[in-house]
């Protein structure tokens, strides 16, 4: 459902005073301390803890001891998390601001659809086993729902609410077509039920090199749409009069979200709430101005999922909860509370 933008967001954007734009910096180099830390727990906590010294050995003097193997396999596990959290951060924020939709994800457009929709099929049809494997045709098919998306969208008559009724509508047609491949296919079922929850257990050196190309460009476009957005946000008519171009604007953010969307979630599957709890969340505090709420939520998505990651192997030891079942059952109610309290401010 397509939610108008409040009024703070069609109000004019007008540069932070000296004091806030002083607290905003402030504030986001405490979430960078805070994602340091939430970084090393990673690493540290597992069904074997480890001390910050063997953290800081296997990490700066790798000698072959089996805690020094315990940090490099966490690593990768923590590194993905980093990369896969800000991205899904920067998606969200991205397309909270496409669609004027302070509760829009990248679940929205079908991204998310896209991507376990292609991994069913290799499974299905081309014997895909391997993480790997997954990662390409997952990306492929979330960019090849994005493009759809737009086309149906009217590509250069695209507008918020054409864009989130296609992406409605190949989302559900895309879902029946999974729920059917897993019926009558029971490998398929059995491969995709441990993908689908969202996980970073299966995070190597290989599957960050293959995602992070994808995920840098994402992010680096992402951030240079802040402005022309930030003008959008205002409305069509005065968004032009400040000279945006509408149509590359919505092209570019299309773009942006299905790169990041795509490569995170073939990297770590469908992951919820991550990319619509921390925009919403970030917007409460820096207000509506994209140039501080993607930075921000490029940091925080990322606490937010590692914490998770490491609840779950709290929780379950010695075997571990998937990071998606953990910020299912920790998103849910926060968000809740949110939204009642953001629409209790407005009455």
């Amino acid at each position: 459902m397509l939610v108008e933008s409040p009024p703070e967001q069609r109000a004019e954007i007008a540069p932070a005073p000296p004091n806030r734009r002083a607290i905003r910096v402030l504030g986001l180099l405490v979430s960078v301390v805070i994602l340091v830390l939430v970084a090393l727990a990673s690493i540290a906590i597992g069904a074997k803890e480890l001390s910050l010294e063997q953290v800081w050995h296997g990490l700066f003097e790798d000698s072959g001891t089996y805690g020094d193997v315990v940090v490099a396999d966490r690593l990768s596990r923590t590194v993905l998390g980093v990369l896969a959290g800000a991205a899904l951060g920067l998606a969200g924020s991205v397309l909270q601001a496409l669609t004027r939709n302070p509760l829009a994800d990248p679940g929205l457009l079908g991204l998310n659809a896209g991507a376990s929709a292609a991994v069913v099929t290799a499974i299905t049809f081309f014997g895909v086993t391997s993480l790997s494997g997954y990662v390409w045709f997952a990306f492929f098919g979330a960019a090849a729902v994005g493009a759809l998306v737009w086309f149906l969208g009217g590509s250069r008559g695209a507008t918020p609410v054409r864009l989130v009724l296609a992406g409605t509508a190949i989302s559900a047609a895309l879902y029946g077509y999974l729920q059917a491949i897993m019926i009558l296919d029971d490998a398929a079922l059995g491969r995709m039920r441990f993908w689908t929850v969202g996980s970073l257990a299966s995070a190597t050196d290989s599957t960050v090199t293959q995602v992070l190309p994808f995920l840098l460009a994402g992010s680096l476009l992402a951030l240079a749409l802040a402005r022309p957005l930030n003008a959008m946000a205002m409305g069509d008519d005065t968004a032009r009069a400040l000279g945006a171009h509408l149509n590359r604007t919505r092209a570019l953010s299309m773009l942006a979200a299905t790169v990041l969307c795509g490569a995170a979630t073939a990297a770590c599957g469908p992951i919820v709430f991550v990319g619509l709890m921390v925009p919403h969340v970030v917007r409460s505090f820096t207000g509506p101005d994209l140039r501080w709420i993607l930075p921000y939520a490029a940091v925080l998505s990322p606490v937010l999922l590692l914490g998770a990651d490491v609840i779950g192997r709290i929780v379950a030891r010695p075997a571990e909860l998937q990071v998606g079942i953990v910020t299912a059952i920790l998103g849910g109610p926060v968000f809740i509370f949110l939204v009642r309290r953001r629409r209790t401010a407005q009455l």
